[in-house]
């Protein structure tokens, strides 16, 4: 038998906002039963489980996820993840269309915006 992944789990410090965030991330609801203040939040169709721990993030994560638009391009994704609460932190962009760009979630965990397919097939 193999093994599958069930969730992805992100440990922070409010995991009701932190998913809400995601959620609007990813367009994706939230699980019907959570609310704020929960220590456990589901996004619907994604398997990203958020859970609520008392420790802060103080180092680089380790593990972090790639984002790709799916209906709009790379740059455009990422002004909307930044009006979301989003930070850029580094930017790989290349003139020549190329590249990534790393932005933080509202609680420090990196991830990358890379390019629509769309863009990658130009």
């Amino acid at each position: 038998m193999t093994s599958r992944i069930r969730h992805i789990t992100v440990h922070c410090a409010d995991a009701y906002a932190l998913a809400a965030f995601w959620s609007q991330v990813l367009e994706l609801p939230l699980h019907e039963e959570d609310h704020p203040g929960d220590e456990e939040v589901l996004i619907e169709g994604a398997g990203m489980l958020f859970v609520a721990v008392p420790d802060a993030k103080n180092v680089k994560s380790r593990v972090h996820l790639d984002i790709q638009p799916q209906d709009r391009t790379r740059d455009a994704e990422v002004e909307r993840l930044l009006a979301l609460g989003a930070q850029l932190v580094d930017d790989h962009r290349k003139p020549d269309g190329s590249g990534w760009a790393v932005l933080v979630d509202p609680e420090g965990n990196e991830f990358c915006v890379e390019r629509s397919a769309g863009e990658r097939a130009q």
